[in-house]
């Protein structure tokens, strides 16, 4: 009895210990798809932005102390900029991501990060959101939209499933000066000014940025990202973010312009822009 009564609490720990483990990444899909939609957060709009990707280096012991810095480093991560959210008592990954959006909509929502790491232990719990420093040698922003627009043609080239709507594929997007310099503007301006929103601070929206640049077209979409240091990274993410997605794969656009902005004072450190449009 006493033999089976053992093996019955270690099989109990294992399911135990394998639930947790299934809980980790069940937390970052939740916080992705939070920030996959636009949301209100302490009376602040906030855009949708793409998913955050997961980094082992950042999975640290929900337990373990010390300086955040030097954890990071020792884990060879190359960071700009971390923060930690610790919580004490969730039960499952839903109630963590209750506690999250209640206590850290902020942080979880600001646009600067790039990488997460999420680990647990009992009912403890430790989420990282962290930016790299920027390592890709960037051409000029011009050579960089045009990488982007690649990038993006050959994605339209396949049939997307972009959240609950499927896309198949479509043309290729041609390339417009008009449409590209107001998206470096727009890229200059959040990385300038600190921001990162579709409307600028002077109000103007994406259909008003293409106005003022001499673009005039039946349809105007806008998507833009902030943190990742190459336009792989951007496109990617715009594929994993529904919004984003949809915007790329639209068959009515036939046009696109993109840049990039580079300012080491904002907290984002480089800024994206991607605007569509149709003739």
């Amino acid at each position: 009895m006493r033999a089976l009564s053992f093996s019955v609490a270690v099989a109990s720990l294992m399911l135990a210990s394998h639930a947790h483990a299934a809980d980790a990444p069940e937390l970052v899909q939740a916080i992705n798809a939070y920030r996959g939609q636009m949301q209100s957060c302490q009376g602040q709009a906030y855009a949708e932005l793409p998913p955050l990707a997961s980094d082992p280096r950042l999975n640290q012991s929900a337990g373990r102390a010390g300086d955040l810095q030097q954890t990071l480093a020792q884990a060879n991560y190359p960071m700009v900029s971390v923060r930690a959210i610790t919580l004490s008592g969730p039960r499952d990954a839903a109630s963590a991501m209750t506690a999250v959006r209640e206590s850290f909509c902020q942080v979880v929502l600001d646009p600067q990060f790039v990488d997460i790491g999420v680990s647990r232990e009992g009912r403890d719990w430790r989420v990282l959101l962290a930016r790299p420093l920027m390592t890709a040698r960037l051409g000029d922003w011009q050579a960089e939209g045009q990488r982007l627009l690649e990038m993006v043609n050959s994605a339209r080239s396949q049939p997307h499933q972009c959240g609950a709507q499927a896309f198949a594929a479509t043309t290729p997007l041609a390339w417009n000066a008009l449409l590209g310099t107001a998206a470096e503007g727009h890229s200059r301006a959040m990385a300038n000014q600190n921001f990162f929103d579709h409307k600028d601070r002077d109000g103007h929206t994406p259909g008003d940025r293409a106005e003022l640049a001499g673009y005039v077209g039946q349809a105007i979409g806008e998507n833009i990202a902030a943190g990742q240091d190459d336009p792989r990274k951007v496109v990617d993410g715009w594929l994993a973010s529904p919004g984003h997605c949809a915007n790329l794969m639209n068959p009515q656009y036939r046009e696109l312009g993109a840049g990039y902005a580079v300012d080491p004072k904002s907290d984002a450190g480089i800024y994206w822009t991607g605007m569509f449009g149709a003739q």
